[in-house]
């Protein structure tokens, strides 16, 4: 099984990509966001209280995604959820190309 993370994967949906087969390879776009859950429309309501009570909820909204933008880096997630490596979008057809010539031996092989 080959997969490739392009956009977003949260949660079950992005677990669905994944098994516990030997042959399984997941590479990811730079452009892939995935994890537990989207932080983007979360923050309001994980941070209620504090928003209500700051003087500026705008500003302290602002401050709260810029910190959990430092650690949401797509390397650490990667890293967390297996991944084989974060690639180039260009060297997408070759690394499928690769991975189904390396299945089909595999395959005749069994």
């Amino acid at each position: 099984l080959a997969s490739v993370v392009l956009r977003r994967a949260y949660g079950i949906a992005g677990s669905a990509m994944s098994n516990a087969e030997r042959y399984q390879y997941r590479y990811c776009w730079p452009s892939g966001d995935w994890g537990s859950l989207p932080i983007a429309g979360g923050l309001e309501v994980a941070y209620k209280a504090e928003l209500e009570a700051a003087e500026d909820p705008d500003a302290l909204l602002e401050e709260i995604r810029e910190r959990l933008a430092k650690v949401t880096s797509p390397f650490r997630s990667a890293e967390r959820f297996n991944v084989e490596d974060i690639i180039d979008p260009r060297d997408t057809r070759p690394l499928l190309c690769e991975f189904a010539g390396l299945a089909w031996r595999r395959l005749g092989a069994d």
